[in-house]
């Protein structure tokens, strides 16, 4: 049986993990490399590194932050932000991430998730999709969740595993930092519209948030940041917490 993944998710501005609420960045969380050590030692399942500042100016300073990471690691890394070619995706791959996460490059070049499949394998390939209810649909949104792109979620998600995605994450804009919960009607859309696992991201305030995003959202990993990174509760509690409730994980 496969077990179901706790990942903390770390937003890094400038080379610091910061946090903020729908998208915002307004809070500094602490070093990330720091963090990075700590959540291995405390049986985190994986990492994500995004690095929403992205600007060329920064792109040195993020690298740097993944390689420190990765001597650090002994769990699966995964970066995003600011890759826009498959020379970005074998760069990151070079400096030690294990996956490489595509989002805003992917909805403006479809074909760059069959060129890091094709190039990479499909293995380090994730699609990542930011979405928000527009009242009608569930839209994907690109840079940050500033732009609006016409596109239903689920579609595109099945579009990406086609291509060639290995795994999906569905971040919910609206549920981002507010601790409410993922958007579980999104994230059970996409699980049942695709073939590859499925990430929620988003959200996350109680232990039985995790809960509802295996369960109902249908979920196969859980992506989480302010729960964690605030000490509300630690990666071992979420996952016996999950366990209690029927779900495998590793302890």
């Amino acid at each position: 049986m496969l077990t179901t993944r706790v990942i903390p998710c770390l937003d890094v501005h400038a080379g610091r993990v910061i946090r903020g609420q729908k998208f915002s960045a307004d809070v500094d969380v602490g070093d990330p490399v720091e963090l990075a050590r700590k959540y291995n030692r405390d049986g985190a399942d994986e990492l994500v590194y995004y690095d929403i500042t992205a600007s060329a100016e920064q792109r040195d300073i993020f690298q740097e932050v993944v390689e420190r990471t990765a001597d650090e690691l002994f769990i699966p890394l995964t970066v995003g932000g600011g890759v826009r070619t498959a020379d970005d995706i074998r760069r990151m791959l070079r400096a030690g991430a294990d996956k490489v996460s595509l989002n805003s490059a992917a909805v403006a070049n479809h074909g760059l998730i069959d060129e890091s499949a094709r190039g990479f394998g499909s293995q380090c390939t994730v699609l990542s999709i930011d979405t928000k209810w527009n009242g009608e649909f569930y839209e994907v949104y690109t840079h940050g969740g500033r732009r609006a792109t016409g596109m239903e979620c689920a579609a595109w998600a099945r579009e990406g595993v086609e291509r060639g995605a290995g795994e999906v994450v569905v971040n919910s804009i609206d549920a981002d930092g507010t601790k409410d919960g993922y958007e579980l009607r999104i994230t059970r859309s996409v699980a049942e519209s695709v073939s590859v696992p499925v990430i929620a991201s988003g959200g996350a305030g109680r232990l039985d948030h995790l809960v509802d995003a295996i369960v109902t959202g249908k979920a196969h990993a859980v992506l989480c940041a302010s729960i964690f990174h605030y000490g509300m509760y630690s990666i071992d509690q979420a996952k016996r917490h999950l366990a209690a409730h029927g779900i495998a994980v590793r302890l």
